[in-house]
């Protein structure tokens, strides 16, 4: 096994990074929830209460999900996923992170081919992104992740681990972005996230949209 550490992108004097969410952070709305319901509706509606319950894993529950679609809908969800709006102020965010040399990593626990189709050429700020992969050259869509973990297809706390810094900031909205949420120095959380921080009774900073993100770290900061 690879050791994580061997990987890490990032320059030695990096003392803060910034890892988001992609599904209802950087977009308005939660653009792979969507597309699971359209490509997968009745399973959709036995297993996402299950997740969100935490009775069933997302390991598991996105894997079934994703696995019960068909290959030859592989040109349908990239289709499905252009024009998908993101929140305001993301730009200008990541502006100010470039000036402050502050690392920006897209995390998220869906897939990358919907994250490079909303995201276009704006994809390229980000210093990486890790998202789910997908074979599609059986007769169903199979996943690949390169940083699974027991209970979520992409391990956010693993790949908090290939980027060591003195301080890490999470952004996320929902179940996927929880556990990264417990292991960050600060977090940015709204509607699910919000409700589940609240239980563990974890600190956090609510948002709306990247300007509000852009004017608390720019306190902080400066």
């Amino acid at each position: 096994m690879t050791d994580d550490k061997q990987k890490s992108p990032i320059p030695n004097d990096r003392q803060r990074v910034v890892f988001c969410d992609f599904d209802g952070t950087i977009t308005v709305e939660e653009t792979f929830v969507a597309m699971l319901k359209h490509f997968a509706p009745e399973l959709s509606s036995q297993l996402m209460p299950e997740m969100y319950a935490r009775r069933l894993s997302l390991r598991s529950g996105v894997r079934q999900l994703l696995e019960s679609i068909p290959s030859e809908c592989y040109g349908e969800i990239v289709e499905f996923s252009r024009g998908k709006l993101m929140r305001p102020g993301l730009v200008e965010l990541l502006d100010f992170l470039d000036d402050k040399r502050v690392g920006f990593a897209i995390v998220s626990g869906g897939l990358r081919i919907m994250v490079e189709a909303v995201m276009g050429d704006l994809v390229h700020r980000a210093i990486a992104l890790y998202a789910v992969d997908l074979d599609a050259t059986g007769a169903c869509l199979q996943v690949n992740s390169e940083f699974e973990g027991d209970t979520e297809l992409v391990s956010k706390v693993r790949v908090m681990r290939l980027h060591p810094a003195c301080e890490q900031v999470a952004i996320g909205d929902s179940l996927t972005d929880f556990n990264m949420a417990l292991q960050a120095s600060s977090v940015f959380a709204r509607d699910r996230l919000a409700e589940y921080l609240d239980e563990q009774q974890k600190p956090y900073t609510k948002w709306d949209n990247f300007f509000d993100v852009l004017e608390t770290l720019s306190q902080k900061w400066n």
